[in-house]
């Protein structure tokens, strides 16, 4: 790219897909973006889910029913939003699962490749898929979304940490290949955020991990990741690509 990058701090008119949107930091992303203007594809397993952030969200967001593990689904959802909004400027792989398990589980196999599928596969084909949008966008932008098990592990977590790792490797990839088109990659790696993934730990457990592993003390909230992500995609973020950025409160960096 030649000439004077974009310096605007404004979304307003872009078009952005977010996947996983129907709840969670998805969700928290997509409204965020929508409030900051940008008209927003919001996607997920579950229509009526996100039809509901969708009427939340306002006008400019539409719902589409999307199941990143269907390479074929991928093709045909990314296209139809492109037609109906007219371009894709941002994409924001963010759909994810929980894929605990011990490595002697009859399930193992089954677990990984489900994992591997969904939080690493279906991000590149989501980037494959929108490119011929987003090189036709003067900001396009990309964000993973991985994990702070891509950056470390807990035991019985190897399908997950395989495959955030992955992620963030996807993304060193893809911002060294697509570097000379413009297109910026990053990642984010959340830490422990309070969403549907960690409903299931009991409140006083969450409690005793915040303060015995994080700086801050404390579970973050899917806005506090939505936020860093919203910085990665404004026209003005033209330098910033392969980065891979926790959003952990400091769990990454404390050792006791």
């Amino acid at each position: 790219m030649s000439g004077t990058p974009d310096r605007s701090r404004s979304i307003a008119g872009r078009v952005a897909i977010v996947t996983g949107a129907a709840s969670g930091m998805g969700r928290a992303t997509a409204l965020l973006l929508a409030s900051e203007g940008a008209r927003v594809a919001i996607t997920d397993l579950d229509l009526a889910a996100c039809e509901a952030v969708a009427a939340e969200a306002g006008p400019n967001a539409k719902a589409f029913a999307l199941d990143v593990s269907d390479g074929e689904a991928i093709k045909a959802v990314v296209a139809d939003i492109a037609a109906q909004f007219g371009g894709i400027d941002i994409l924001i792989n963010n759909a994810g699962i929980s894929a605990f398990c011990p490595l002697d589980a009859d399930d193992y196999d089954d677990i990984w490749h489900r994992a591997v599928a969904i939080l690493l596969t279906g991000h590149q084909r989501m980037v494959r898929a929108a490119l011929p949008w987003l090189r036709q966008s003067d900001a396009p932008r990309i964000v993973n979304i991985a994990s702070t098990e891509g950056l470390g592990a807990t035991p019985g977590d190897t399908p997950y940490v395989a495959a955030k790792t992955g992620v963030t490797g996807l993304t060193r990839g893809l911002a060294v290949d697509l570097g000379k088109e413009g297109i910026t990659v990053n990642c984010i790696c959340p830490g422990p955020i309070h969403t549907g993934m960690t409903d299931k730990v009991a409140e006083a457990d969450k409690l005793v991990f915040a303060k015995r592993r994080t700086a801050l003390r404390r579970y973050g909230e899917p806005e506090e990741v939505a936020h860093i992500t919203l910085s990665l995609v404004l026209p003005a973020a033209s330098y910033i690509t392969g980065a891979v950025i926790p959003v952990d409160g400091g769990l990454t960096a404390r050792n006791a």
